[in-house]
């Protein structure tokens, strides 16, 4: 692989490190919130002993199942980027 190819992609895939770790501290903050918005229903449930505070719960445990499990995407993906760039800066230093 020549050095501008290398040069090209290590640009290309750093830019896609920043772009998913903005993305992952938002995502961590919305988790945060979610999680907290989770814990309050669950304690209304417990308190009000209703069904409609219980399906209040579960959909904010839901959400923020959800949210988790997109947070944890971005952090995989991010490990892939970042050994990726490993790989890259390693084929350029052989070049």
């Amino acid at each position: 692989m020549s050095r501008d190819r290398i040069e090209r992609r290590l640009k290309g895939v750093s830019t896609r490190v920043k772009r998913l770790r903005a993305d992952l501290a938002i995502a961590e903050e919305q988790l945060r919130q979610l999680v907290d918005d989770a814990d309050d229903a669950r304690l209304r449930a417990l308190v009000s002993e209703t069904p409609g505070a219980s399906k209040e719960h579960r959909s904010a445990d839901r959400h923020a199942e959800a949210m988790r499990r997109h947070r944890d995407g971005l952090v995989e993906e991010i490990a892939q980027l970042e050994q990726q760039l490993d790989e890259l800066l390693d084929a350029m230093g052989a070049a």
